[in-house]
């Protein structure tokens, strides 16, 4: 949208605005919009880092007609009465994150959510932000762990909108919070609380999303960043080496991607006498297609088939307390200056 005239402040106080955002996902199961959120999604040059004539062509001819279908069936899977899970799960944080900082002495603060592909989308979340007359806005990207391919993203999604505005908000930018203290605590403290119902596993797998080796090599922090997650989260429950691990999932294509793979640590495990494990991904704060439908279930049944004997998924931390905390520490820490 572009916009040519100054703020509706004349009218009304400002405010501080944050802008909450995640990856997105489709409006429906229906085959159609699952197509658009993936061609959405892999257009990006962010993610599919490779000359655009070549990947347009395989992405519009090959992807783009046998991709959609399968991942419409996942996603029917995970589906609920209000429908995808990291839509509304995203929503509940945003109403409690704002019910916190409504509470706050330096306010008032607009909490807007936004996804970096569908609805809603950053744009309409940056208009929703001018017209509560936000003067500044905090972007706040639930990727504890930056990568380009998501936090980087989404600052050229925010940067893209804002070309069009006369009059341009000031703008602070969350890159990460990887190894924040309470970001790890809240990881810790829904472990320890998950294991009060199931008990110790033999293994903890920490399992985060994975990117292809080439753009670890290329610089990107991300992998760095994981692995420092899982190890100050292993730090905070007290575990020796032996008692967990850190693994990648979710990798597409042909190309290496980071190691060691999460189904394929997972099949390994059995072998080496672990019967049972628990599964936790640090990188979601809400849970989704990647947690739900990869992690609780097609890696449990590959743990399952190779012989392991119990497997459990630990959620995300979606909008437990703890993490809605800690999201209002990471406001706050970052605001203090110019609050």
């Amino acid at each position: 949208m572009r916009y040519q005239g100054p703020f509706p402040g004349d009218q009304q106080p400002s405010c501080t605005g944050i802008l909450l955002t995640n990856l997105g996902t489709p409006d429906s199961t229906a085959v159609g919009d699952v197509r658009r959120y993936l061609k959405a999604f892999l257009s990006d040059p962010r993610v599919v880092e490779m000359p655009r004539l070549p990947w347009w062509l395989i992405l519009n001819l090959v992807i783009l007609r046998i991709r959609p279908a399968r991942s419409a069936n996942s996603y029917q899977k995970i589906w609920g009465a209000e429908g995808s899970p990291l839509l509304y799960l995203s929503r509940r944080q945003a109403t409690a994150l704002q019910a916190l900082l409504d509470q706050a002495d330096s306010g008032p603060f607009r909490v807007e959510l936004a996804m970096r592909y569908g609805n809603p989308s950053i744009a309409h979340g940056l208009e929703r932000l001018r017209q509560a007359n936000a003067r500044r806005i905090l972007v706040l990207p639930l990727y504890p762990q930056y990568s380009a391919t998501t936090t980087a993203s989404t600052f050229d999604e925010v940067s893209r909108v804002l070309r069009g505005w006369r009059w341009i908000p000031e703008l602070t930018f969350i890159n990460e919070y990887h190894t924040h203290p309470a970001y790890i605590e809240a990881l810790a403290d829904s472990i320890r609380q998950f294991r009060q119902q199931q008990g110790e596993p033999d293994r903890l797998l920490i399992s985060f999303h994975g990117i292809p080796k080439e753009y670890a090599a290329a610089g990107d922090p991300y992998p760095d960043q994981c692995r420092a997650t899982a190890a100050r989260l292993a730090a905070a429950l007290q575990l020796p080496k032996e008692r967990w691990a850190c693994s990648f999932q979710s990798r597409m294509g042909r190309k290496e991607w980071l190691q060691p793979y999460t189904d394929q640590t997972l099949k390994a495990w059995p072998a080496e006498g672990v019967r049972r494990v628990q599964v936790i991904c640090p990188g979601f704060p809400a849970d989704c297609l990647e947690t739900l439908e990869e992690i609780g279930e097609e890696n449990r049944d590959c743990f399952l088939a190779a012989g392991g004997d119990e497997y459990h998924y630990i959620p995300a931390l979606n909008d437990g307390a703890s993490h809605i905390q800690m999201l209002r520490k990471l406001v706050f820490e970052k605001l203090m200056p110019i609050c």
